[in-house]
Parts: structure tokens; sequence; C-alpha cells
């Protein structure tokens, strides 16, 4: 069992996706993270184990590799694509309640911002952590956050913007977020965002790199 798990998570660490993937070159038609994840189900592993001891152990490699420049994104994104192909044959069990899932995170890119390559790279990360993600993808206006949030009202909240023009509709954002629910916990990221930043709209996290958010989550849930 351990050495299917293992093989797993090298296959999310270095983004093999299936059998028909050329990357890594040293598992060329070698199993990917489709059917590897396929396999141990049928071999009667537990979904909450293959997700614990396979999925996020590739994933927290990941993360710590690009946190350190050691990866980039190009590296990154092909992580992600091995990860969701694992998650998709553990989607029924998410569904049925037998994994339980850590949290609910509400990610967007703020309004009149239209980059999401950050925001994917978080989202991949905090997903593969055991969280579930809801995107709600670019150009978000505060009232949307608001309405899903009044949906979702334990989820914890991630806000994006790329552009120094689009910091004000965070530091908004954040105010509408913060005066209608108090208590929500609310991360910011983006190349021009920084710790100063946040303290200065109120925000309660910033992270340079998607593993400082999902060890912050991960601690808040535990």
């Amino acid at each position: 069992m351990e050495d299917i798990l293992l093989k797993i998570a090298y296959c999310i660490e270095f983004g093999k996706v299936d059998k028909t993937s050329p990357y890594p070159p040293d598992m060329k038609d070698k199993d990917g993270a489709s059917e590897l994840t396929k396999q141990a189900l049928d071999m009667g592993i537990k979904p909450e184990i293959i997700l614990n001891n396979a999925l996020i152990v590739g994933m927290d490699k990941v993360g710590q590799k690009f946190a350190e420049k050691k990866i980039f994104i190009p590296q990154m994104l092909m992580s992600a694509k091995a990860m969701n192909a694992a998650i998709e044959h553990l989607k029924p069990f998410f569904n049925s309640g037998e994994i339980r899932r850590k949290g609910k995170f509400i990610i967007a890119t703020v309004q009149g911002d239209l980059h999401d390559i950050g925001k994917n790279l978080v989202k991949m990360a905090i997903e593969g952590a055991g969280w579930e993600v809801i995107d709600l993808g670019i150009d978000v206006k505060s009232d949307k956050i608001i309405e899903v949030l009044s949906q979702n009202p334990e989820a914890k909240v991630g806000l994006s913007a790329l552009l120094t023009t689009t910091m004000q509709n965070m530091r908004d954002t954040v105010k509408v977020i913060k005066d209608k629910f108090p208590d929500s916990t609310v991360l910011i990221g983006g190349a021009p965002v920084n710790e100063e930043f946040r303290k200065q709209i109120g925000a309660d996290f910033y992270s340079p790199d998607p593993q400082g958010a999902v060890a912050y989550l991960n601690k808040i849930a535990s």
C-alpha cells in the first residue's frame, strides 16, 4: 500500500498526469496520477488515506519547492494537472461525505483585474491540501463575494490583485466583507501586495506564495 501512495505523490510532485504524459521523461509510458489513484481505490485503500498520504504529501513538496524558488509556474501548473486527475477519482467520495474537507475557501481576483495565474496556483495548492475551493474567477465585484459568503458563512476568503491600480478595489472589497461579516477571515496576495498593505486594509493574512496560505489555513482549521 505504501508503495502506490509514494508513486502517486511522486506523480503529483513531478507533474505526471497519466500514462500518455511525456513529462517527466523518466516516467515515459508509465502510469500517472490518474491510473495510480484508480488502482489504489481498486486495491481497497480508503479515499481519505489516498488524499492525506499521497495527494497532500505531493502538493506539500510542490509548494515547498515553489516557495524556495526551486521550481516555477510551468512546473506548478503541471503538478496541478496531475493533482486534478487524481482528484477526479476521489470526487464521488467528497460528494458522499466519506472524505471530509478541512473547510471551504472562496477565492477571487478583485474587480478590474483580469489576471488569474496567481489565483489559480493558490487554488490548486489549497484544494490539494484538502479544502473545498469555490473559485469565483476574475474581475469579481464585492457584491458577488458577499452573496457567496452569505451562502457559505463558514468559508474563508482569498483575494488576489496583480495591478497597483486594482489594489484600491482590494481595499474596498475587504472593507465590504468585514462590514458585513466582521468575524470573517480574509487572505490577500498578488505581486504589488505586501504585509504593510494587509495591515492598512484590515485583511487577516498575507503570503507571497501559495504554501504560506496553505499553512495558515491548516493552522486555523486545526
